[in-house]
């Protein structure tokens, strides 16, 4: 039976200090029988007495055998003395990590019993209003559910102190095994298994041998059990736990015994084979080991400038500077070697099943795929990555494929669950690691914060993505065809520009919008320039440039550009309304930077990019009547307008009305963009698809990721907005496809009067009638001339 809870918190681990200094006894003990023994025996052995012949020279061996085991002996004790200090130290350090997390999830109202169990720390008063609240079982499972991840936090530590016993176990059991170091001929060990003259004092050495050797074994090739396996999966778990200082070392001193950058790479390889293979047996066993395996690439390649301090953030001059000074010294040695080896290796050819089973029959010889492919693909399994590592290995992957655009073609495409494992486009996977830390791709994606590498611009227009190789026939002659892409192609890219221009992981939950640090509106303001323009400035110093951001993001291509950029424009709301209105910094012709103004920093790119992005993100998918990217931005946009109804200051009337102009514009925006979308989807399918167009849309606040959050007074106004939206979008589609532009949208500005009529009763921004029908009024006539704009912009009549 394995470790429970209840045994790790019951253990009594100063038994094992105790008996490590009875071991350092035993090696005093056995110093003293040695310095006895060799008084007693040294002129015997040495010949200084008349005993001479045969019987003297077998004696001086035997009694120089003996004397080399006593030495033995003292070194075995001591060490053993060492390893159990060293459980000591391992065991204690987990269960103070352990008691804090315990700690921990009572503070958080959860009871912890003795066996470990968690359940919520509710009273019978808490939990009997509970249950009679309308809520009441939503609340209890979120509750329960929280008591699930404390315990799994527990569970994960138990874990660990298993990890941990089972090292100290194989340690211990090494060190009292005779390693036989000095028995060749002529040497002073005569015995085959006597003491060990060559046991160590240190855990880490013999699990570092061992998995050494497991992965020397499955690099070569050899047949090796599933517990060798199991063996090293368990040593890399347990010697990569961040709650051990040792963690980094060890991971340095594994990769450096198993070859480098080469090695790491085979070895993957061989376990993403086993894996991805026929034999069941291995599958989850070969994966999980993969998993510790990059973890333990993460350990080893970790940059901290100084123990105990958090670098500075990434991409900034003071990280800059502090990383120049960390290069240089004796810490960055391994980390400098591993990179240097890594260009070569990167670049190395290996085989890997699953390429090598697409190569095509006719060649009669597999594909081989680049050392750089399979590390990434390694990566993709582990987290935690140095900002510098991960940014370091993707610049020298383009570097890469600058000097050779098709080093990373292969035959066949690698996409979805059954292949899409395996990164066959390596930078856009370096990417998609990347995101999973914002600091990291805001850092590496600022252009700003590069240099001369211009790597965002080289991303989003330059580089060559069609990485899949395709074969024509001309007759039975079989030639090379024009490169294409798989169905994944730019997942990574989007991800990482998600994070980047949020400072959120890509797909987190709405917050309460505001603005953002100068990195993310500099990255997102020359996203949208890129992607409309082809250059970060927009128009600037070129007025003839021509935006496409729409005609772009159509594109199959481009597809997996859609949600994260959908995503992110929505966290940027309020600059985009503020562009909309034209009341942005940059005005409604934008401007060529970013507003930089610290953490309240504001993209300035013109009107019409910003609604050739919202098409272009809006696109309906393959095979679905719905966009979901537009009503993300529908309901954003309309929200934040609302909550600004709901909290501004519109003592004097005069701003109410230019508020209704406002939100009359952009509410004619929007709309028109919906209302593109079906004439787009009308036009092509040639059916009346509207109908069921936006059906079953959630109202703001429903499941939508990303949607920000706004107030309860808020909320009830847009909402008279969002239950009018399809009815307004179909009449909107309707003139779009007649062209009849100068015809009003009475659905339209149906819902704009409720709007404001709704406000005024929560508000009493005015009093009268006929003023609030004037506010309703500048309302629809901004609506009509917004949506002409719009339908211009997005035809390419202006």
């Amino acid at each position: 039976m394995g470790l429970t809870y209840k045994k790790v918190m019951s253990a009594q681990y100063d038994k094992l200090t105790a008996a490590a200094k009875a071991w350092d006894d035993m090696a005093g003990d056995f110093k003293k029988a040695e310095s006895a023994y060799a008084a007693t025996t040294q002129g015997l052995a040495q010949g200084n007495t008349t005993w001479q012949g045969i019987a003297q020279g077998t004696a001086y061996t035997n009694f120089a055998g003996t004397q080399y085991e006593y030495g033995a002996a003292q070194t075995q004790a001591k060490a053993v003395a060492n390893l159990l200090r060293d459980a000591h130290g391992q065991f204690t350090e987990l269960k103070q990590r352990l008691e804090s997390v315990v700690a921990d999830a009572r503070k958080a109202k959860m009871a912890v019993d003795d066996e470990g169990n968690v359940r919520p720390d509710l009273t019978a008063q808490e939990r009997y209003a509970y249950v009679h609240d309308p809520d009441g079982q939503k609340l209890l499972g979120e509750w329960n559910k929280a008591a699930n991840d404390w315990a799994d936090q527990i569970k994960k530590y138990v874990k660990a102190f298993e990890d941990a016993d089972a090292g100290v176990k194989m340690a211990l059991d090494a060190a009292v095994k005779d390693s036989n170091k000095d028995r060749i001929p002529g040497g002073k060990d005569a015995t085959g298994s006597g003491f060990n003259a060559g046991a160590k004092s240190d855990i880490e050495q013999y699990e570092l041998e061992h998995a050494k050797d497991v992965a020397t074994r499955l690099n070569s090739g050899e047949k090796v059990s599933n517990a060798d396996v199991e063996s090293l999966n368990r040593i890399l778990r347990d010697n990569g736990n961040t709650a051990f200082k040792h963690h980094t070392d060890f991971g340095r001193d594994f990769v450096t015994a198993i070859g480098g950058a080469e090695g790491t790479i085979k070895l993957s390889n061989t376990l993403n084979n086993g894996a991805h293979g026929s034999d069941s047996g291995r599958k989850g066993l070969y994966s999980d080991t993969n998993k510790m395996l990059a973890n333990t690439l993460s350990n080893a390649t970790q940059v901290v400038f100084e123990d105990g301090k958090k670098n500075p953030p990434y991409g900034t001059k003071e990280y800059r500077e502090a990383y120049e000074k960390w290069s240089k010294s004796s810490d960055a040695k391994f980390y400098n070697d591993f990179m240097g080896d890594l260009k070569k290796a990167g670049l190395d050819k290996f085989d890997l099943d699953v390429a090598g089973d697409k190569a095509p029959m006719t060649r009669g010889q597999g594909q081989e795929i680049r050392g750089y492919q399979g590390l990434v693909t390694l990566m993709q399994q582990g987290s935690g990555y140095s900002p510098q590592f991960l940014g370091d290995l993707t610049d020298q992957m383009i570097d890469a494929e600058k000097k050779d655009k098709d080093v990373w073609d292969l035959h066949g495409t690698f996409e979805g669950k059954k292949d899409g494992w395996f990164a066959n486009d390596p930078v856009d996977a370096a990417l998609g690691i990347m995101s999973r830390d914002p600091a990291t791709a805001t850092g590496y994606l600022d252009p700003n914060a590069d240099g001369d590498k211009n790597r965002l611009e080289h991303l989003l227009t330059k580089r060559d993505w069609d990485i899949v190789n395709t074969s024509d026939w001309r007759g039975n002659i079989e030639i090379s065809g024009n490169d294409t892409f798989d169905k994944d192609v730019r997942t990574g890219l989007g991800l990482a520009l998600e994070a980047a221009t949020t400072g959120r992981p890509p797909g987190s939950p709405g917050e309460e919008l505001g603005r953002h640090s100068e990195a993310q509106a500099r990255i997102m303001h020359d996203t949208i320039n890129l992607l409309d323009y082809g250059d970060p400035e927009g128009k600037e110093g070129d007025a003839k440039r021509a935006g496409k951001a729409d005609e772009l993001l159509a594109k199959d291509e481009f597809a997996k550009l859609r949600d994260p950029l959908a995503r992110a424009l929505a966290s940027y709301t309020p600059d985009v309304v503020d562009v909309l209105a034209g009341e942005g910094p940059g005005g409604r012709v934008g401007q060529a930077d970013e507003l930089a103004k610290g953490d309240n920093s504001q993209i300035q790119n013109s009107r019409n990019s910003l609604l050739r992005l919202m098409r272009g993100v809006s696109e309906v998918p393959d095979g679905s009547a719905q966009s979901e990217n537009f009503n993300l931005l529908y309901q954003s946009q309309l929200g934040y307008m609302s909550e600004q109804l709901a909290t501004g200051d519109f003592s004097d009337p005069k701003a109410f009305e230019n508020r209704a102009q406002r939100i009359g514009e952009v509410y004619g925006t929007v709309s028109a963009v919906g209302g593109d979308l079906d004439l787009d989807i009308r036009d092509t399918k040639n059916t009346n698809a509207t109908n069921e167009r936006f059906y079953g849309y959630h109202v703001l606040g429903g499941a939508i990721t990303g949607i920000p959050v706004i107030g309860d007074m808020a909320q009830r106004s847009v909402d008279i907005v969002l239950n009018e939206r399809l009815s307004v979008i179909q009449a909107e589609n309707g003139l779009l496809a007649k062209e009849t532009l100068g015809t009003q949208n009475d659905r339209a500005h149906d819902t704009l009067d409720k709007f404001f009529a709704s406000a005024n009763s929560e508000r009493h921004f005015v009093e009268s009638r006929d003023a609030l029908g004037a506010i309703q009024n500048e309302a629809r006539q901004s609506y009509n001339g917004a949506r002409k704009i719009t339908f211009e912009a997005l035809r390419g009549e202006s």
